[in-house]
């Protein structure tokens, strides 16, 4: 791509191509969407990444078979790679949002509450292999993990009311969904102005008007999240039930209270769809994006800009003692092929001893410690693709070789690390971060400052609630 180009796009654009790029890579759709059509829910769930913690024997048992029957159907009609494609994240690394409980489906029981099949995201500091977890949501007493942060399914990010974001049989609703038809829609004049991913304001008034009704309300306000601090409330008009509905600003403001209590417009329904705008911007081949969705949206906007190809033949040449000379894998080993394994060996003990290195082994050093293809490993690794990772570090390096010192084996070794923490946040074991151990202490525990301490709680801590004076009792 061209410079040129590349510097007036938004961050925000430049994130998603990374995320289509690495996040769901091919081999991951591909085995997924082999056992799904095997009928194997669970394998591709597992191919996806995704941990089942849900039991169907001990739901029949709970609530009966019909809703089995119905949790069963839905569990065969997701398509866990494309639930993973659509999932919310966040800047700047395009990573899951950490701590997410999102709505499926819901179900209706016997009980008072709505049973939700949701989905959960661990917290930041436990996100290694960007793993998620699929279960049964069963009201606020049961099927909530107490090492879970939230939860509870969150009303911003929900796909029950867009099944064709999970749903392999309701995938082609994409292009009516996402309003892939119209022309890119941009917020209204009296709302107010943000910075952040575009509006699908021309989708507003029919995704309201689906919110309604599923919270039992055909007509009345709504919400729709427009930044951390900043919402807006909106009511959904309509002459009657034969006109297509519209939406205008509430003409009286609502008490704190009851607008926060407001049916909440969802993430998927109140922006573009970021494909949409990777297509119109060229930064995306309609074949690099998930089968599913490519079949579904339109091809438009102007053909992506061809990177240049590689170079066929060994992939390291240097100039070494007035030649050019290779280095290419052999027997699994990146290797000087056109120097005698007998040479090599004497000026590898010869560096041992201090001495100078060869231009061929400072140039196999410098690709073990820092190769070119760091950033790419590290992309795979923050998205939870490790076979990827391990994959491109084998193509470069060879299957045999033993990593060196640097920035290469720290990013492989802080990965298995995280993973480590990953497995104590499943188990149970650890429910916050360790760092943060002090702050859950117990109530009547008061751990001493130190240096350690961070500077917000030293100040907290070393503040007076109130004045010490014979006055205040």
């Amino acid at each position: 791509m061209a410079h040129h180009f590349a510097n007036e796009l938004p961050s925000r654009l430049l994130m998603w191509q990374r995320v289509r790029e690495y996040a769901v890579p091919p081999s991951m759709i591909e085995t997924a969407t082999a056992r799904r059509a095997a009928g194997d829910w669970a394998g591709a769930c597992a191919a996806a990444r995704i941990d089942v913690d849900l039991d169907l024997r001990a739901v029949r048992d709970r609530h009966g078979t019909d809703l089995v029957h119905r949790l069963r159907a839905d569990l065969r009609r997701l398509s866990p790679d494309l639930l993973r494609w659509h999932m919310p994240r966040i800047a700047p690394d395009g990573r899951l949002r950490p701590g997410l409980t999102l709505s499926l489906a819901r179900y209706r029981s016997s009980g008072d509450l709505p049973l939700e099949l949701v989905v959960r995201t661990p917290p930041a500091w436990a996100d290694a292999g960007q793993r998620i977890s699929l279960a049964l949501w069963e009201g606020s007493a049961n099927g909530a993990p107490r090492h879970h942060p939230h939860p509870h399914p969150d009303r911003r990010f929900r796909l029950d009311l867009h099944r064709h974001l999970w749903d392999a049989g309701r995938s082609g609703e994409l292009a009516r969904r996402c309003g892939a038809h119209g022309a890119p829609s941009a917020a209204p004049p009296d709302l107010p102005a943000v910075t952040d991913a575009p509006w699908a304001v021309g989708r507003w008034a029919a995704e309201a008007e689906l919110l309604l009704r599923a919270e039992g309300r055909p007509r009345g306000a709504f919400a729709v999240r427009l930044g951390a601090r900043s919402r807006a409330v909106l009511e959904l008009v309509a002459p009657d039930d034969s006109h297509a509905p519209a939406f205008r600003p509430l003409r009286e403001a609502l008490p704190p209270q009851e607008a926060a209590a407001l049916p909440v417009l969802p993430e998927a329904a109140a922006r573009v769809l970021p494909d949409l705008e990777l297509l119109r911007a060229g930064l995306v081949a309609a074949e690099r994006l998930h089968p599913l969705v490519a079949a579904a949206l339109p091809v438009s906007g102007p053909a992506p800009v061809a990177g240049p190809a590689a170079e066929p033949g060994d992939p390291h040449r240097v100039e070494c003692r007035g030649e050019v000379h290779r280095i290419a894998l052999r027997d699994g080993v990146l290797t000087a092929v056109d120097h005698d394994p007998a040479e090599l060996r004497r000026e590898e003990l010869l560096v041992a001893l201090g001495g100078p290195a060869l231009p061929c082994l400072r140039a196999i050093d410098a690709v073990h410690r820092t190769p070119q293809a760091l950033p790419a490993v590290r992309e795979r690794l923050r998205h939870g693709d490790v076979a990827g990772a391990l994959a491109v570090v084998e193509g470069l390096l060879g299957p045999a070789a033993l990593l060196r010192d640097g920035p290469l084996k720290e990013e492989l070794e802080s990965a298995a690390e995280r993973r480590v923490d990953h497995g104590l946040f499943r188990s149970g074991l650890v429910a916050v971060h360790p760092a943060a151990g002090r702050e859950h202490a117990e109530a009547d525990h008061r751990p001493r400052l130190d240096r350690r301490t961070p500077l917000v709680m030293r100040r907290k801590r070393a503040g007076r609630g109130r004045p010490r004076t014979g006055l205040t009792r």
